[in-house]
């Protein structure tokens, strides 16, 4: 398998981008590639583009020219799109990296991806979802580190545990199905997914899916935090599948059955041991056995025992 890195051309539109994140996006773009080509684009005799000036040289970024001959930004977006053709055409790259906040660059993402490049694109939050979509993997630059104050970082870690609490209510419903139908594609005949590809199934629907967005660095805490799939390890690779009450009571069940008396009465801590050997992750063995309601399960009075309950006729 080809480990080598890919070559990417990094295309920054200075109209629409901010360059207090241009350090942000270049170490991200880092993670994806190695940024062959950098150029940004705008019409550098306006003092709106001033503060980019600074920042050309220390990351080795191209200024290329091109004058607002008419009033809007037109001009800058089409030199952009002509360079990126060119760059395609010649075939040194494997891919593009679109710094813009502008729909107008959907028509070129569409394009570079019908080559079989890949294409990164990095904007705002209130980029127009044709040109999220677009993209192979669009980042929002807002999710990106920037310099904290020391005040900042304090606060930061203090709201810590709460911030991640809120963030996972706000998992919309179409992300969390979305993250269920991953798991479901994916699973085994046993319903467990590998975590890589359920993360490559979402990116590929969900375009700017990121866990950023949720407070969460890599979508392994992300699932961790849901607390809504079963979770395990083979070495260091993550699977899951979705959390089913009724198979962990089929199999407390079985376990009864295996290990009861003759009167059907099996001792809670030989199940817990039996559901340590199988695949269910569980803080709590003993709370959960307990949990199971009446209609399943019939405990004794010492609460040690449990055995098969009757079915109502």
């Amino acid at each position: 398998m080809d480990s080598k890195p890919k070559k990417l051309a990094v295309l920054i539109d200075a109209d629409n981008s901010s360059v207090n994140s241009i350090e942000s996006v270049l170490e991200e773009v880092a993670k994806y590639g190695i940024a062959s080509v950098k150029r940004v684009y705008g019409d550098w005799s306006s003092d709106t583009l001033k503060k980019w000036r600074d920042v050309l040289l220390p990351h080795a970024i191209t200024p290329v020219q091109q004058f607002a001959y008419t009033t809007g930004k037109d001009a800058t977006d089409m030199i952009l799109i002509i360079d990126a053709m060119d760059l395609l055409y010649g075939g040194a790259l494997d891919g593009f990296c679109i710094v813009s906040s502008d729909s107008d660059f959907t028509p070129l993402a569409s394009r570079i991806r019908e080559s079989g490049l890949m294409v990164y694109g990095f904007g705002r939050k209130q980029t127009p979802e044709s040109f999220r979509k677009a993209c192979d993997k669009f980042i929002f630059v807002e999710n990106l580190s920037v310099e904290e104050s020391k005040q900042d970082k304090v606060k930061k870690n203090d709201e810590k545990e709460s911030k991640i609490e809120s963030s996972i209510l706000e998992l919309d419903k179409y992300t969390l199905n979305l993250i269920y139908k991953a798991v479901k594609d994916n699973a085994d005949d046993s319903g467990w997914a590998y975590l890589g590809a359920v993360g490559t199934y979402i990116t590929t629907v969900k375009p700017d899916f990121d866990t950023r967005n949720y407070q969460h660095d890599k979508l392994s805490s992300l699932i961790k935090a849901l607390d809504l799939f079963e979770i395990k390890m083979k070495g260091s690779q993550m699977y899951l599948r979705k959390r089913s009450f009724s198979t962990f009571v089929k199999f407390v069940q079985k376990a009864i059955n295996q290990h009861s008396d003759k009167n059907g009465w099996a001792s809670i801590q030989s199940v817990v041991e039996f559901l340590k050997k199988s695949d269910f992750n569980i803080r709590d063995y003993e709370e959960a056995i307990k949990s199971i309601h009446s209609g399943w399960l019939e405990f004794s009075e010492n609460g040690e025992m449990a055995k098969i309950a009757k079915l109502m006729p």
